[in-house]
């Protein structure tokens, strides 16, 4: 909610929540500390993000992954013998060479355990930018790939680029054959059954495996020193620890008897299948934001067109490099590629935190934010997703600056959300008040027409859920589809719950909360498919339980609630880790706090109606203890998911907004006797 008048609200609560504070910090030992110095903190940190905005408005923040994508950067480069300045080179070599572990490896996460694909990346990378294998940090790193069963252990999608470059033979990667761009819709793998991210990267990666074009490699840099034996007796090639009978050796018999059928394909039909992946990558291509505006779809498709012959000078080569150099994040010491790039998430969640923190000066910010963000809508072209839902009008937002075919519902509710809550308690901040409820509604129209079956939502598509894909050898990521998950339904629910849906007046929204309610885990928390992980879903869920006013006191939220209290650090912080995705996950393991996942539980609490409570005054204490100098909070762990167990995310921004959107919100319920939380965030 945003903040009113301070003389207004001012009274009984905030005398109670100011005595709980210092009785807090006497409990523990602690300096005392109040109103003031949460005011301090949250001031700084607000004229700080303001200090980030861009010109025309919009907000974006670094987005890390681990070392694999600025690795398979440097090979792409050298794969297609492009130049890359040798300051850039070495300064991705830094990054890289900086990220080396304890262990001697390179980890999918800050402080996670050995990784040998994302090491063989890392080694081959540096290795292909000079660095010696007689250098100590090499020599480590070799151990440490051996000793993790070497280049041969590695996933799929390693092999695939190692095959491309010669490191092993082909018949070390699973066949996906180009042939699948003619199956019919009734067949069992097709790719509209497949996930967005999925479609963009097998379709070019199935045409490029099928033409198996051979690096250039100008330095002719090997890897032969990393294969425990030699790749061409390898017969056995690592699955993935999620595949298991009947759906494994039923896929794997299928493989086998591709393996020895692909050869034998006829040409012409080869040939077709190629011009429909030609033809699907270039009506999806993206201008300079890349297809499905990732690095991944991007890289592939510019291999696609090098491997069809087209020179650099072709249009379509010269806007896929530029989109590729664009993720790039280069600063005086070091260098790196990003995955993709964030704005409209960053944008959104901005301007929600900023909302809830004092000052008219903000309306002017806000403005421009909300201004930048409404042309976004991407009303005239039905992307993929309509292949599943075609009588559904377009009108949801994508996570990056373009991305036509691919809108999220995630974006589009978080943006919506804010369209909304500057209509709201928040004084009218611009002219074009109608037409930003138009776009509400058109975002409210294209969620509502997106819901799965289940009642669930998923981020790109609906009832994106044939569990049995994730089975093939060539899905041994484990993330081939895009189900309906927890903390994308939440978000859902929070819109249309702040849009004033109730679950009694709307059939939908009902399904949707029964789907949320069978879905808490016996602990009370919530899977998190998008953020680090049951902390993360847990939020999501209890702040859309709030918007749509279910009873705080109902058994659902009390679980959730004593939960998250329960899981509560010694300092005062909430933290998880990666390895809450394990397949033998059994419960909550501790992790450092960090400043979002500590928000995040601060935020879900509010929610739930806890703000005099001990628990919230000793978060609130180490969010207001840990701010630094520069009014932000110094987050080095990842608090986001791309891929559960196999691609996580680090984003910049979270450690900017979501602490500063936490406090405030403290400051505005303690402010007064109102406690209610307007917003569906």
């Amino acid at each position: 909610m945003a903040r009113r008048n301070r003389n207004e609200l001012e009274g009984a609560g905030g005398v109670a929540s100011e005595l709980a504070l210092n009785v807090e910090a006497k409990n523990a030992g602690a300096p005392e500390f109040g109103r003031g110095e949460i005011d301090a903190a949250i001031d700084r940190a607000r004229q700080a993000l303001l200090a980030l905005q861009r010109p025309d408005g919009h907000f974006v923040f670094e987005l890390e992954a681990d070392v694999s994508i600025p690795a398979e950067y440097i090979l792409f480069r050298h794969f297609l013998d492009e130049p890359i300045s040798d300051e850039i080179e070495a300064k991705i070599g830094e990054y890289l060479r900086g990220r080396q572990a304890a262990h001697d490896g390179w980890p999918l996460f800050t402080d996670g355990a050995f990784n040998v694909s994302t090491s063989v990346k890392a080694y081959f990378a540096l290795k292909m930018i000079g660095d010696s294998p007689d250098a100590d940090h090499m020599r480590r790193a070799r151990a440490a790939i051996l000793a993790h069963g070497g280049a041969a252990a590695t996933n799929v999608f390693t092999r695939a680029l190692l095959a491309l470059y010669g490191a092993l033979p082909w018949r070390g990667v699973p066949v996906m054959p180009v042939e699948i761009m003619h199956l019919p819709r009734w067949f069992p793998f097709h790719l509209t059954k497949i996930s967005y991210w999925g479609r963009t990267v097998l379709v070019p990666l199935m045409a490029v495996n099928a033409l198996k074009p051979k690096a250039r490699n100008p330095r002719k840099v090997t890897i032969e020193e990393l294969f425990v034996a030699p790749p061409d007796e390898v017969r056995h090639w690592p699955g993935a620890p999620h595949q298991s009978f009947p759906w494994t050796t039923l896929f794997g018999g299928i493989d086998k008897l591709l393996q020895w059928t692909e050869p034998y394909f006829p040409q012409a039909l080869r040939k077709s299948a190629i011009d429909k992946a030609v033809a699907f990558v270039t009506e999806r291509l993206n201008g300079e934001d890349g297809l499905g505006a990732i690095y991944p779809a991007m890289a592939y498709s510019a291999l696609l067109f090098d491997a069809l012959g087209a020179p650099r000078s072709d249009p379509k080569m010269v806007q896929i490099l530029a989109a590729i150099d664009k993720l790039l994040v280069v600063k005086e010491d070091e260098a790196y590629c990003q995955p993709c790039v964030s704005p409209v998430w960053d944008t959104g969640l901005a301007c929600h935190a900023l909302m809830e923190t004092d000052g008219a000066d903000l309306t002017p910010r806000l403005n421009a934010a909300l201004d930048w963000l409404m042309p976004l809508q991407v009303k005239d072209v039905a992307g993929d997703w309509a292949a599943q839902k075609p009588n559904v009008r377009p009108g949801g937002w994508a996570f990056q600056y373009a991305n036509a075919y691919y809108p999220d519902l995630d974006d589009t509710a978080v943006v919506a959300m804010a369209l909304d809550r500057a209509a709201g308690p928040w004084p009218v901040v611009s002219t074009a008040a109608a037409d930003r409820r138009e776009a509400i509604a058109r975002a409210r129209e294209w969620i509502e027409g997106l819901q799965s079956a289940n009642g669930a939502w998923g981020a790109f598509d609906s009832d994106n859920d044939r569990e049995y894909l994730n089975y093939i050898p060539f899905a041994d990521h484990g993330a081939l589809l895009d189900p309906p998950t927890e903390d994308v339904t939440a978000r859902c629910i929070s819109l249309l719950g702040q849009l004033g849906e109730t679950p009694d007046r709307n059939p939908a929204l009902a399904r949707a909360v029964d789907y949320l309610v069978g879905a808490q885990k016996k602990d009370g928390s919530w899977f998190g498919r998008w953020g680090m992980n049951y902390i993360y879903g847990a939020w999501s869920v209890l702040c859309a339980f709030n918007a749509i006013r279910l009873d705080p006191q109902s058994e659902t939220v009390q679980k959730a609630v004593a939960w998250l209290k329960s899981i509560q650090n010694a300092d005062g912080g909430w933290g998880e880790g990666g390895e809450s995705y394990a397949l033998d996950y059994a419960g909550y393991r501790p992790a450092p706090s960090t400043s979002s996942q500590t928000a995040w539980a601060l935020l879900g609490l509010m929610a739930a109606g806890i703000v005099d409570d001990p628990v919230v005054a000793r978060g609130v204490r180490y969010l207001a203890r840990t701010q630094a100098g520069d009014g932000f909070w110094h987050e080095e762990r990842f608090t986001a998911t791309g891929f559960p167990r196999v691609f996580f995310l680090r984003y910049h921004g979270y450690s900017k907004f979501f602490p500063l959107w936490a406090l405030a919100r403290y400051r505005n319920l303690t402010s007064g006797n109102h406690r209610s939380i307007l917003a569906g965030m």
